[in-house]
């Protein structure tokens, strides 16, 4: 390993543990002294949690303090007198910073539905316009479809999986984390100021997690879910979006391996509520405790285990990925089916445990009816 690589990897890590600190200080004295700051009344509010307690939704403002803190270390390193007009760092920074500002102000005064969806609208088209867009399939006009169905539905995904504690947390930080290695993998270390960014906001969940682990003291609220959501879509459209052949055809099933792979367990939770609640004809943005995370409980998981269990999908199928990228398994034709079917195993196996938690519930709610 080179010298200068070295250092390099000694102050990315004395950053990161500096964004766990802040982090921690910063939730620390906002719960502190800022107790009732952004606490939720679900009742009022029709915020479905898990939790029956009021808590502070405030942790998400962490997230982006330390967020801004990693633009300006980027902004003090030696760089290229050119670094400034990139445009999908702009693209990045800037629909990030929307996306906080949209859950900020949900939180604060739980914004009417098409507002929301306006903002997050909003973020895919500041992407697009600064060259943050998928391409999949070599028209235009279909590739800012699919880009904008991925931020907003990212965006919806990582807030509807916020319902029980360290859920959302955990998930993001491997996946953040499975961003980094690919950054790593890459051998993209030397002047790559994402890293930073990543680097920065995976310490900011960290630090967060004491505080929002089981039993949890405070939430990240739509803050932090809504600028989390954008920030993996950008980072994800920057760094898995182009795992494709160069000279292969416009649309490849392989490109959609590698997202698919690294946030299986927000895409198998969205698509089982979606589904459902389409079935039932009801709408799939209204909150609701049908979601994986409460069957899993309601099979007799503690909160812990639930976190735990879905942490581990996660941490198993972000390594197959990262062994798909970096070539040890040669590509072809059979990896990419490979690849599908365990994305389908993952799917049926929830599937067959949300129906066995959904029976159990229904049994337990007849039993206390018929015990009145």
């Amino acid at each position: 390993m080179m010298f200068e690589e070295r250092h390099i990897l000694a102050f990315l890590g004395g950053f990161f543990l500096v964004a766990i600190f802040f982090s921690y200080i910063t939730n620390y004295l906002f719960l502190k002294f800022s107790f009732n700051l952004g606490s939720r009344n679900n009742g009022e509010l029709n915020q479905v949690r898990w939790s029956a307690n009021v808590k502070p939704a405030i942790g998400g403002i962490s997230f982006f303090i330390v967020f801004l803190i990693s633009i300006s270390v980027i902004g003090a390193l030696p760089r290229d007198t050119d670094w400034f007009f990139d445009r999908r760092m702009i693209g990045l920074i800037a629909s990030s910073s929307l996306g906080f500002l949209l859950g900020l102000a949900d939180d604060a005064y739980n914004t009417n539905p098409l507002v929301k969806f306006i903002g997050q609208l909003s973020c895919s088209f500041i992407l697009i316009l600064t060259d943050v867009y998928i391409r999949a399939t070599g028209v235009l006009p279909l590739d800012y479809a699919i880009t904008t169905i991925w931020v907003i539905g990212l965006m919806n995904s990582i807030n509807m999986l916020d319902n029980m504690d360290a859920i959302t947390t955990t998930i993001s930080a491997s996946i953040i984390s499975g961003i980094i290695a690919v950054i790593f993998l890459q051998s993209q270390i030397s002047n790559n100021f994402y890293l930073i960014m990543l680097i920065g906001v995976l310490g900011s969940l960290i630090g967060f997690l004491f505080f929002n682990w089981n039993p949890s003291r405070m939430y990240m609220g739509d803050t932090g879910s809504q600028f989390l959501g954008v920030f993996l879509a950008s980072a994800s459209m920057i760094y898995f979006w182009d795992f494709r052949d160069a000279a292969g055809p416009d649309f490849q099933f392989k490109q959609f391996v590698i997202p698919m792979l690294m946030f299986i367990v927000p895409l198998v939770d969205t698509t089982t509520v979606t589904i459902r609640r389409l079935i039932r004809k009801q709408s799939p943005f209204v909150g609701g405790r049908d979601h994986i995370t409460h069957h899993l409980a309601y099979l007799g998981l503690s909160d812990r285990q639930v976190a735990l269990s879905l942490l581990s999908v996660s941490l198993l199928s972000i390594p197959l990925s990262l062994v798909i990228l970096s070539d040890i398994v040669p590509w072809n034709s059979t990896i990419t089916l490979c690849a599908f079917l365990y994305f389908a195993l993952v799917f049926f196996t929830f599937q067959w445990l949300y129906n066995k938690g959904k029976a159990k519930h229904e049994l337990k709610q007849a039993a206390t009816v018929s015990g009145l």
